[in-house]
């Protein structure tokens, strides 16, 4: 883009200075003066060369990842300045990139954010090509790590001490252990965002050597950790990290309600708490409800908690703001734990209910009640009918995005929202087997400015992100449409076999009509 029009411009000047200097020789016996004009217009032509390094800069950084490789060809000028300019790098972590760090950080020398990335089924970098980049890129602020598994507590320890600057690390399948994240945590006192995954040096068990808190604690804000054998060993950090406002835990063993006490004792500034798949119960609940500042809280997949501490949770959190819940079919959250939160969280912005069975009485007073409610989604409910659907379009005044997902809806509950929730911008609607393409045409054509989205589950809904709240089939919302198949998301089998059907689908259809007109120009050639 940015290259091709720049180099078309240069070549045109280039052509057109070269005319002009024919033009100009030619023209020396004929009239002095249109020598001096082509002089003059000779030397304004290339304007480019006279930008400053900086405005060219600035050019550069807003143009595209391809776009700025193609400009670094331009010339030698644009090479240096196009690497140099450049903040951000994303390399193949293989054995191969170590006697290229020289050239590669000597050209790209003020790389303030970089990604190291591996195939698992490759050799990765070690410790002293990781400690080579570190005394290329001491202003290194964000580090991101990925299936980088020779790197040991000694690599991270020689990074950690060049790279004090950090304020972002984010490692998965590394193989490092306890000592190597303390390290960082150690030297990196300006570090705010942590975020850890599947870390195969963490020993499993009472032998774990605990982790933080160390200098990063008192500047961490985000702690994010997944699918670890033995996440507590982080314990001393959370509770060491006064100032941390997100937390994060997904997938990791152990007995969470023993911490959750001890962290929210000493923490009292998080404002966004996401458990998945943890062991957590109303104990956990009952200790997170001392957090008041709470404004985000995902419960996905967390069985073993109930009414009680959801109740617990909104009594004392008046300030919430977006509440995710997958009960996981386990019934043991309802209209009890939800009329609760109506009664207290005037605030709700942002609902998710899946797995969830509430009923119109809870429906009805978190309408009543949350004035502020924006988006709902209502996802995988037994209970979830028309009538609730009728209650939602009558009560929810400020609803600007709906989602149902395999609930017992059908197109009566569809003609509710034709004339409710005045604010409605767009609902979508997927394997709901009562709700029919007329009755979703009806809602249209009764509503134009409403965009209505039907899936039923019969192929890829290719408009399905749009902003509003979604389940991605594992009862988890949502993973953004753009993002299905890109790196570093597994692709599951249902989204293969649901692109599938979607080609086989599309090439179907041009199939078919590939075969109409060579019938149709057949019956037309026997007739003549």
């Amino acid at each position: 883009m940015g290259q091709s029009v720049s180099s078309a411009k240069l070549t045109s000047r280039r052509d057109c200075n070269h005319s002009q200097r024919s033009y100009s020789k030619s023209a020396v016996l004929i009239s002095p003066m249109k020598t001096e004009e082509a002089e003059v217009i000779d030397e304004l032509s290339d304007f480019i060369s006279d930008l400053p390094d900086e405005c060219l800069a600035c050019v550069f950084q807003s143009l595209t990842p391809a776009d700025r490789k193609r400009c670094s060809l331009v010339c030698r000028r644009w090479l240096r300045i196009e690497g140099q300019s450049r903040h951000r790098l994303s390399l193949n972590a293989q054995s191969d990139l170590h006697p290229l760090i020289p050239s590669i950080f000597s050209r790209f020398d003020a790389v303030t954010k970089l990604a190291l990335k591996c195939d698992r089924r490759s050799v990765g970098i070690g410790d002293e090509a990781l400690a080579s980049i570190s005394e290329r890129c001491r202003n290194l602020t964000r580090l991101k790590l990925r299936a980088c598994r020779d790197l040991t507590d000694a690599g991270m320890l020689a990074f950690a001490k060049n790279c004090r600057g950090l304020k972002k690390l984010s490692c998965g399948s590394c193989t490092f252990g306890a000592k190597g994240m303390n390290a960082v945590l150690d030297n990196c006192p300006a570090l705010e965002e942590l975020s850890v995954k599947r870390l195969r040096g963490i020993i499993d068990g009472a032998a774990a050597e605990p982790i933080g808190p160390g200098l990063a604690a008192a500047s961490l804000k985000t702690i994010c950790l997944k699918e670890l054998y033995n996440g507590q060993c982080f314990g001393p950090l959370i509770i060491g990290a006064r100032n941390l406002r997100s937390l994060k835990l997904f997938r990791c063993s152990g007995d969470w309600d023993k911490l959750f006490p001890l962290i929210m004792d000493q923490v009292t500034s998080i404002i966004e708490i996401h458990m998945e798949r943890i062991q957590v119960s109303d104990v956990g609940l009952e200790a997170i409800s001392n957090s008041l500042n709470l404004e985000i809280l995902h419960l996905v997949k967390t069985p073993v908690c109930t009414n009680a501490g959801l109740g617990a949770v909104a009594e004392k959190c008046k300030l919430l703001r977006k509440l995710h819940i997958d009960g996981w079919k386990a019934n043991r959250i309802g209209d009890h734990g939800l009329i609760a939160v109506a009664k207290s969280c005037s605030n709700l912005q942002e609902l998710v209910l899946i797995g969830v069975n509430p009923t119109k009485l809870s429906l009805e007073m978190l309408a009543s009640n949350c004035q502020n409610l924006e988006r709902l989604a209502l996802c995988g409910s037994d209970t979830v009918g028309d009538a609730e659907i009728c209650c939602i379009a009558l009560k929810c005044i400020a609803l600007k995005k709906l989602c149902i997902k395999s609930c017992p809806i059908s197109d009566h509950g569809m003609e509710a929202l034709a004339s409710g929730c005045p604010n409605l911008v767009k609902v979508k609607v997927k394997k709901c087997r009562g709700v029919t393409p007329e009755g979703a045409d009806w809602l249209r054509a009764n509503r134009g400015s409403l965009s209505v989205n039907l899936d039923m589950g019969e192929h890829l809904d290719v408009t399905a992100n749009d902003g509003v709240v979604q389940d991605n089939g594992d009862g988890i919302p949502p993973v953004v449409a753009g993002q299905i198949g890109a790196p570093g998301i597994a692709s599951s089998s249902t989204a293969r076999s649901t692109s599938f059907k979607l080609s086989g689908l599309l090439g179907g259809r041009s199939f078919m009509a590939c075969t109409l007109r060579r019938l149709a120009s057949s019956n037309g050639s026997s007739r003549s």
